[in-house]
């Protein structure tokens, strides 16, 4: 179905030291948008560097994306700063080890025309990693569903609602989109409105984590978040598996 008019989308990929994947990333939603642009839909694609000292930003740039820079690491400066450059009417924040297919962004498009969404977020899946992660993925994916919480590493929100809740909250440095998700289902539910999580078809994320880190640093990590969450989430040297740019 065409555009309902000329929607302009902001595709927004936050990387840090993302110079083996960033091209992956941006060829395939590049050929993911395709049918999009067909359609009468304008997108732009905006890569925030976040100080990286490989060659991410050359690579971007190359690829046709907008390089920003974001000196500060932390995820939630990046997409809004990714957003405070953007012109679209829909933000698509798509985070930089991840791999979109056109009917996930088909799904956006529907999701776009039906006026009652405000955003929302998709399940997951992953590559290569062994049964036990791809039971927390299907846990995660359930809670997902259930709460609506979207995960950051596809989130979608209409721009000017994104605006009136403030973006991603400063103080959290992990779990931002947990936060993110209950104000913009608070905005949504004010107007009648809704948040939604799509499911048939999961974005295809990157499962490196599992392997870039021992099971004595995942397990570590796990126990100081399920002992202080609170101080866990907004205190970057407890988040090294986010932070220390491991690649």
């Amino acid at each position: 179905m065409p555009a309902p008019f000329r929607v302009k989308l902001s595709i927004i990929i936050p990387a840090y030291n993302e110079e083996k994947l960033i091209a992956s990333t941006l060829s395939s939603i590049q050929k993911a948008l395709t049918p999009a642009i067909r359609l009468g839909y304008d997108p732009e694609l905006i890569v925030v560097d976040n100080n990286s000292d490989d060659r991410t930003a050359e690579l971007a740039a190359r690829f046709g994306a907008r390089v920003v820079f974001e000196p500060i690491h932390q995820i939630s400066r990046v997409r809004n700063a990714g957003a405070g450059a953007a012109n679209g009417d829909w933000l698509i924040f798509i985070d930089a080890d991840c791999w979109p297919e056109a009917p996930l962004i088909n799904d956006v498009l529907d999701s776009i025309r039906d006026q009652s969404v405000m955003g929302g977020g998709s399940v997951l899946k992953m590559e290569d990693v062994p049964f036990l992660m791809n039971l927390m993925i299907g846990l995660w994916n359930g809670l997902s569903r259930l709460f609506r919480w979207a995960a950051g590493s596809f989130i979608f929100c209409r721009a000017d609602a994104f605006r009136d809740i403030g973006g991603f909250s400063l103080e959290y440095f992990v779990a931002e989109e947990i936060d993110f998700s209950v104000r913009a289902k608070g905005w949504a539910r004010e107007r009648g409105k809704r948040f939604t999580i799509l499911h048939r078809h999961p974005l295809m994320t990157s499962g490196r984590k599992f392997h870039l880190y021992s099971r004595s640093e995942r397990f570590r990590t796990l126990w100081e978040l399920l002992r202080r969450p609170r101080r866990f989430m907004r205190d970057r040297r407890l988040c090294y598996l986010w932070y220390d740019g491991r690649r």
